[in-house]
C-alpha cells in the first residue's frame, strides 16, 4: 500500500484569471454532491500561498507577481521534498500550473541520483520564459523553469533585471541542474502553443500525443507507448491540467481550449498510467469555480481524482 499523502496548495497568482485557488474547496464540495468519503480518507498538507501578492500590484510584465511566485516554489519544493523522503505519495490538488515546478524540484531533491521523467497531460506546453511569454503569467513557465532554459533563440521581451534575478533563484531551488531532461517530458494533448514554444518541443524532439491519436490508438496503448518513452526513468511524475480537458467540459478553467480530451478519456488515462510502479506523485490543477456556476468542472475533475486514486491503491 502506498502511503498517500494529500498536498493542497491554494496558490492562484501564476493565473491569468482569479479563482483557482477556490478550486480544491470546489472538488470537496463535489465530492459531498456525490456522497463520496474521499476527503475523509486522507489527511491533508497545506503549503503557505502568497496569494496576498495579487493585492499589491504587479511589478513585473514579463513574469507576473515573480517574487510571490519564487516564495510558493519554494514551499511546495520543501514540502514535496520532505514527503519524498518519507517515503510518502504525494496526490497534489493545487491552484494555478506554476507550482508544478516546485513539485518537479522536490521530487528531484529528495532523490537527485534517480532520473526523472514526465507526463505533462495539458492543453499548454508550459515552456514559455520571461523573455517569451506573450502573457506573462508563470502558469505558462513551469516546465521552461525544470529544464532550467531562458530560450534566448525565441527572445521576443526584455525582462527587467529584478525579473531575471527572480528566475534564476527560481532555476536553482533544489539544486543548480537541469531537474529534468527535456527528451524525459511527454505531453498528452497539448494543443495551444506559441512558436518559442514549438521550437524547443522540436528541438528537444518532445513527444506530444495529440487528443486524434489518443483516440485513434486508444487510452491503454497511448498509456503504453509514454511509459514505454520513460523507459529509462527511475521515477516518473504525472501532472493533470484540467485544461486538457474539451472546452465543452472544461468551462471551470481559465484557459480552455477545443479538441481536448472527453472526461472518460482522461479517466482512463490517468487510472491506467498510476499502475506504473514507478509514478512517485499526482497532480490535478486549474480547477476555477468563480467560471462556472454548477460546479461541473469540479464534479469532473473529482471523478478523475478519485478513480486515479482508487488505481494507485489497487495496484500497491
Amino acid at each position: 500500500m502506498r502511503n498517500i499523502k494529500l498536498v493542497e496548495v491554494r496558490s492562484e497568482i501564476a493565473a491569468g484569471t482569479r479563482g483557482a485557488s477556490l478550486g480544491i474547496d470546489a472538488l470537496k464540495i463535489a465530492s459531498l454532491d456525490k456522497t463520496s468519503d474521499f476527503f475523509t480518507k486522507f489527511e491533508p498538507v497545506h503549503v503557505q500561498d502568497a496569494n496576498n501578492f495579487l493585492f499589491k500590484g504587479n511589478k513585473y510584465p514579463h513574469a507576473k507577481y515573480i517574487d510571490g511566485v519564487y516564495h510558493v516554489l519554494k514551499n511546495v519544493y520543501s514540502t514535496i521534498e520532505t514527503l519524498r523522503l518519507e517515503k510518502m505519495f504525494p496526490i497534489i490538488l493545487a491552484g494555478d500550473h506554476s507550482t508544478a515546478a516546485g513539485t518537479i524540484m522536490g521530487i528531484k531533491a529528495a532523490h537527485p541520483e534517480k532520473r526523472l521523467g514526465v507526463i505533462w497531460i495539458d492543453a499548454h506546453a508550459d515552456l514559455h520564459t520571461p523573455f517569451t511569454t506573450p502573457s506573462g503569467n508563470m502558469h505558462g513557465m513551469p516546465l521552461a523553469m525544470c529544464i532550467q532554459t531562458d530560450n534566448l533563440d525565441c527572445k521576443v521581451n526584455q525582462p527587467s533585471e529584478e525579473t531575471l534575478l527572480f528566475w534564476n533563484k527560481i532555476k536553482v531551488i533544489g539544486g543548480d541542474f537541469p531537474k529534468v531532461k527535456p527528451e524525459d517530458i511527454v505531453f498528452i494533448s497539448v494543443r495551444d502553443t506559441e512558436q518559442p514554444e514549438d521550437y524547443l518541443i522540436e528541438k528537444y524532439r518532445i513527444k506530444n500525443f495529440q487528443t486524434e491519436e489518443v483516440r485513434k490508438k486508444g487510452v491503454a496503448q497511448i498509456a503504453q507507448e509514454a511509459l514505454e518513452i520513460l523507459k529509462d526513468c527511475d521515477q516518473i511524475y504525472i501532472s493533470f491540467d484540467v485544461d486538457s480537458l474539451d472546452s465543452s467540459i472544461s468551462v471551470g478553467t481559465g484557459t480552455p481550449v477545443p479538441n481536448g480530451l472527453t472526461v472518460e478519456e482522461a479517466l482512463q488515462l490517468n487510472a491506467e498510467l498510476i499502475k506504473d510502479k514507478r509514478v512517485c506523485c499526482w497532480e490535478i490543477v486549474e480547477v476555477n469555480p468563480t467560471l462556472d456556476t454548477e460546479n461541473l468542472m469540479a464534479e469532473n475533475a473529482f471523478d478523475i481524482l478519485e478513480a486515479t486514486t482508487e488505481s494507485l491503491v489497487e495496484h500497491f
